[in-house]
């Protein structure tokens, strides 16, 4: 099953989707633009079933294959919105929206997903019933969970569901997976660090705020270092610090921090919250101060399910030929973990090349990439459920 020549004569056609998203940028669940394309251009290809508005703005369509019989049903997903970033790719079909741009190539798997829809709707030649997966809110807006908890798996009879996101550094064409940990759970929290304010040249009135987060921010790294495993993956990161005055003679009464932490493993994740709160206050209450914890728990670990890593990377090795099976672990998060978490599957990278990374006004997302996209989505219905 090597690129399909069928995504060779669809590629001038898909190309002019993903630009055309390119060129109109949503964000989060404000898609609505992106979601109308998708169903419109799902009901063109003779879907047997579109259905919008699914976690708020997301687009199901389903695909019976030349028979249904062994009940088989395959979720494939793809993410639509883009990101906040003032773009600066320079190319003919850049963002018409200032300070919206698909940073992260939602886009192309948007299109890439599409031009399965459409071969498989073409086609039918697989035994069971796949349904495409068009989700809003990847980028911090938690579209994943808004479809699963809108009842999307059951609605729809999904028994596994598969994922893939473009990376660059990887070459066009080749793929990258694992089994287990593939990308991290994503928490924040906020500090409240509260003093006594006064005048910067009688500290010795003051309960010094400023220093007191200094000191916070150097003790959260010993969370990385001292409290948690070598062995296990954990990040810490202080992101923001913000005080109540700009003055440079005033010494604040407050100061509100911002950070994120990346787990790989539930219990690290358990252990690394607690240890927050106590070296957070611990530290405050060692130099006077209060502080005030609030953590909120983000995407979980996305988890790929061993035999269904296998049978993705079997089908990635027949499109190309060229699979890392054992690719490293991200501490990047991915809310498809939401789908994870409720179906066996996996989630897979396809090779951008030698781009700027996702997340950079720089980056966009490497056309030629398309047709080993797409012949992987297709490939995974063909190949999962083959026609009897």
């Amino acid at each position: 099953m090597p690129v399909k020549n069928r995504f060779a004569e669809l590629l001038p056609e898909i190309t002019a989707w993903r630009r055309d998203f390119h060129e109109h940028p949503e964000l989060l669940f404000d898609v609505h633009r992106t979601a109308g394309k998708v169903a419109n251009l799902l009901r063109e290809f003779g879907c047997d079933e579109v259905v919008e508005g699914i976690g708020r703005t997301g687009v199901v369509g389903v695909i019976k294959g030349k028979s249904d019989s062994r009940g088989r049903v395959i979720g494939l997903r793809a993410d639509m919105d883009a990101l906040p970033i003032k773009e600066a790719t320079g190319v003919p079909y850049a963002s018409k929206t200032p300070g919206k741009m698909h940073a992260c190539g939602h886009d192309g798997h948007t299109a890439m997903l599409l031009g399965a829809a459409k071969y498989l709707a073409e086609t039918r030649n697989f035994d069971g019933t796949a349904v495409v997966i068009f989700q809003p809110a990847e980028e911090g807006g938690g579209g994943g969970r808004e479809m699963v908890e809108d009842g999307m798996m059951e609605r729809f009879g999904v028994q596994e569901v598969y994922g893939m996101h473009n990376m660059p550094g990887i070459p066009v064409g080749q793929f990258a997976i694992r089994t287990g940990a593939m990308m991290a759970a994503a928490d924040q929290f906020d500090i409240l660090v509260t003093g006594k304010g006064g005048h910067a040249a009688k500290p010795h009135d003051c309960i010094d705020t400023t220093v007191v987060s200094a000191h916070i921010i150097l003790a959260l790294q010993t969370i990385a270092s001292r409290v948690v495993d070598p062995l296990k993956q954990v990040v810490v990161s202080v992101c923001t610090v913000r005080t109540e005055s700009e003055a440079h003679n005033v010494i604040p009464q407050t100061v509100q921090m911002r950070g994120t932490v990346r787990t790989m493993d539930p219990a690290i994740q358990e252990l690394v919250e607690a240890r927050i709160k106590s070296i957070v206050e611990g530290t405050a209450l060692a130099h006077g101060a209060t502080a005030e914890v609030t953590y909120q728990r983000g995407y979980p670990v996305t988890m790929n399910a061993p035999e269904n890593t296998g049978f993705a990377a079997e089908v990635a090795q027949m499109v190309s030929g060229k699979v890392d099976t054992d690719t490293a672990p991200l501490m990047g998060a991915e809310d498809f973990s939401f789908m994870l978490n409720e179906r066996p599957g996996a989630y897979i990278f396809l090779g951008n090349g030698d781009t700027a990374m996702v997340h950079h006004p720089a980056y966009n997302f490497d056309d030629n990439a398309i047709p080993f996209g797409s012949s992987w989505y297709a490939g995974m219905v063909e190949a999962r459920m083959p026609a009897a």
